[in-house]
């Protein structure tokens, strides 16, 4: 189990930082910040004209628009607000799984701590949420640096040991959560795919930017096995014993079809899908996930 000062790695936050995790879309802060706000205001950027109204501040009239036309109109401007990034955990018993020196979940638990500190690094707000069948383990919203000690402390207490229900946590996010802001879920994806695509989809109804961060280990990915194995099995699944080579290629093809699901799920409903492949460096997942993000914000 990795501390606090071990779940924040130096490597992915010095790298981080320099690109940040910008809205793609149009949010609802509460506080001046840096992304776009979809209500009006007299600040940052000109967004469009309005009549004058009596009682509105003269010192907004466009003195042009009065010389060429006679009447009154105000500048109306883009405020700047800040986003709230909603982090979900997936702390089912699955993400216990590792092949080498780092389970899933411990994966994940720094890819969340991570991001949380660059999220409130930038004045952005953050809320945490770790959840298996519900929400286990929960942080509420705040832009205040000062709560990445209480998530640190959420995020290494927990311990998976429970079946998990992504698409109804997903649903019940999506009735909750009234502010548009970015979700961003982090699992790996152990069950019913048409369920979690279900809630995806409800999330972005409700006008949520959603990010997916698949993770998922290499021998998962890859099935580097041979001989007799015996699988052990999670969240209820039975164990199973059988030789490597009988199962590798069609398991392969399960796994990637699987992937290509998701993924064009995802593509289908304008949200973020990047794998995290728990052999990787996660210095190397973030910032490649962070320059594919940039990339596709300034074309």
């Amino acid at each position: 189990m990795k501390n606090d000062s071990q779940l924040l790695d130096p490597g992915v936050i010095s790298r981080a930082e320099t690109l940040g995790l910008h809205a793609r879309f149009v949010v609802e802060g509460y506080m001046a910040g840096e992304h776009k706000s979809p209500y009006r205001g007299f600040a940052v950027e000109f967004a469009q004209h309005r009549e004058y109204s009596p009682g509105d501040d003269l010192r907004h009239l466009d003195w042009k628009v009065l010389g060429k036309t006679d009447r009154f109109y105000l500048k109306q401007y883009e405020q700047e607000t800040n986003y709230v990034a909603h982090i979900l955990l997936d702390g089912s018993e699955s993400m216990n799984y590792g092949s080498g020196k780092i389970t899933k979940l411990q994966y994940g638990k720094i890819m969340a701590a991570c991001l949380s500190y660059l999220i409130l690094n930038q004045r952005d707000a953050v809320s945490l949420s770790i959840f298996d069948q519900g929400v286990k383990s929960f942080e509420p919203r705040s832009d205040n640096r000062a709560v990445i000690h209480s998530i640190m402390n959420r995020l290494s207490s927990f311990q998976a040991t429970s079946a998990g229900k992504i698409g109804e946590n997903l649903h019940d996010l999506a009735v909750q959560t009234k502010r548009k802001g970015i979700f961003i879920i982090i699992s790996d994806l152990f069950e019913d795919e048409e369920e979690v695509l279900a809630g995806i989809q409800h999330l972005r109804f409700c006008k949520h930017e959603v990010i997916l961060l698949h993770v998922m280990d290499r021998y998962e990915l890859e099935f580097p096995l041979n001989g007799l194995i015996e699988f052990v099995g999670m969240e209820q699944a039975p164990n199973l014993i059988t030789p490597a080579h009988e199962i590798r290629k069609s398991y392969l093809e399960a796994v990637g079809n699987f992937q290509t699901r998701i993924r064009q799920g995802c593509e289908k409903n304008d949200c973020h899908y990047h794998l995290a492949n728990t052999s990787h460096p996660l210095e190397e997942m973030i910032t490649n996930y962070l320059n594919f993000r940039h990339r596709t914000m300034t074309r």
